[in-house]
C-alpha cells in the first residue's frame, strides 16, 4: 500500500467517525417507561417497549420520552464501526491478520483465546501497525 492510499484511507475513517458522532449526538436516549419514577425501573435502564392500552408514552403525547423506531436505525454506511470509525474484526491466531488493513480494521482478541497466544497476537498487530482495541 502506497502511501497516498493510507492517507486516502485515514481520511475516510475520520470522515466514518464524524458521520457516527454526529448520528449519536441526533439519536434520543430511549428510556424504559416510568423509570424516572420507580427505583425498580431506574436500576434497569433497558428498553422495553410500552404495551398498556392507555399508556400515554405508547399514544407518543407531547411530554413523554420518545419510542424506538425505524426511523432512528444507524445509517448502513456507519453502522457496526468501532468509535475510532475503523471495522472492528475479532482474530483468533496470528494468521488472520493476513488479509487485513491497518488502515481499515481494529483487531479484537477474541475472548476464547489463552493468554499465550493473545500475547502473541497483539505483539504481531503492533508490529503490522494494527490498532488493538483489547490488548
Amino acid at each position: 500500500m502506497s502511501s497516498r492510499e493510507a492517507v486516502r484511507a485515514t481520511l475516510k475513517a475520520k470522515a466514518r467517525l464524524r458521520k457516527k458522532l454526529a448520528a449519536r449526538r441526533n439519536k434520543p436516549v430511549f428510556r424504559r417507561y416510568l423509570s424516572w419514577r420507580f427505583w425498580k425501573f431506574e436500576r434497569r435502564e433497558y428498553w422495553r417497549k410500552p404495551k398498556g392500552i392507555d399508556n400515554k408514552m405508547r399514544l407518543q403525547l407531547k411530554g413523554y420520552p420518545p419510542i424506538v423506531k425505524v426511523g432512528y436505525r444507524t445509517e448502513k454506511s456507519i453502522r457496526g464501526l468501532h468509535p475510532s470509525g475503523l471495522v472492528p474484526v475479532r482474530v483468533f491466531n496470528v494468521k488472520d491478520l493476513e488479509n487485513l488493513d491497518p488502515a481499515k480494521h481494529i483487531v479484537v482478541v477474541a475472548s476464547t483465546v489463552g493468554l499465550k497466544k493473545k500475547l502473541a497476537i497483539v505483539e504481531a498487530a503492533e508490529q503490522r501497525g494494527f490498532r488493538v482495541a483489547n490488548p
